[in-house]
């Protein structure tokens, strides 16, 4: 059976963004429906990885500690609903460094790939801004665009140009999972 995967952005899609960087457990604050959401994925069969970009780390604004403490937050916050990530990729750099690995750049969905030994074709990925679906799309995933993040005022509205014409849009992280989990009981076999 093959592997039921998801890929998700951070900050805007699971929990709240912040222009000042989420750099404690404190300052991350989950999305209304948002984990439960990955809960309903969970249940449902699907692998949730993280791929998010992290340049706070570059730019000196937190440290590894405290990244961690973040995800060892979301992660227990997870937990507490019945959901979990399975893995957390992120790209520690600036927009300046010119990687690979920041989004727009798919370097993060390469490892992803490498990691579970799968090809990324017509997995879901699920991010709230541009550079999330550019990624997706030279990944050969899905894009999946919430409006909980950068682009609020997309929803129900044209993409502007630059978004792949692939990107699906969603209210929210919980309207994006029962999207998914529509089109997985439609391709589930019946007995």
């Amino acid at each position: 059976m093959p592997l039921k995967l998801v890929i998700l952005d951070r900050d805007g899609t699971i929990n709240r963004a912040s222009d000042e960087f989420v750099k404690s457990p404190e300052e991350w604050h989950p999305l209304p429906g948002a984990l439960e959401a990955i809960s309903r994925l969970n249940h449902a069969g699907f692998h949730v990885v993280l791929a998010t970009n992290q340049s706070g780390l570059g730019r000196g604004l937190f440290d590894m500690a405290a990244l961690n403490a973040v995800h060892a937050h979301m992660i227990k916050s997870l937990a507490a609903v019945g959901g979990r990530i399975d893995a957390i990729f992120y790209c520690p750099h600036t927009p300046d460094e010119g990687c690979g690995c920041r989004k727009p750049w798919p370097g993060l969905f390469g490892q992803i790939a490498e990691r579970y030994g799968v090809s990324l074709e017509g997995v879901p990925c699920i991010g709230d801004s541009l550079r999330d679906m550019q990624a997706a799309e030279a990944s050969g995933c899905i894009p999946h665009l919430v409006c909980t993040g950068r682009h609020p005022e997309l929803l129900g509205q044209p993409l502007p140009a630059g978004f792949p014409a692939s990107t699906r849009v969603h209210a929210d992280l919980a309207a994006c999972a029962d999207h998914l989990l529509g089109a997985a009981a439609l391709n589930t076999p019946r007995a």
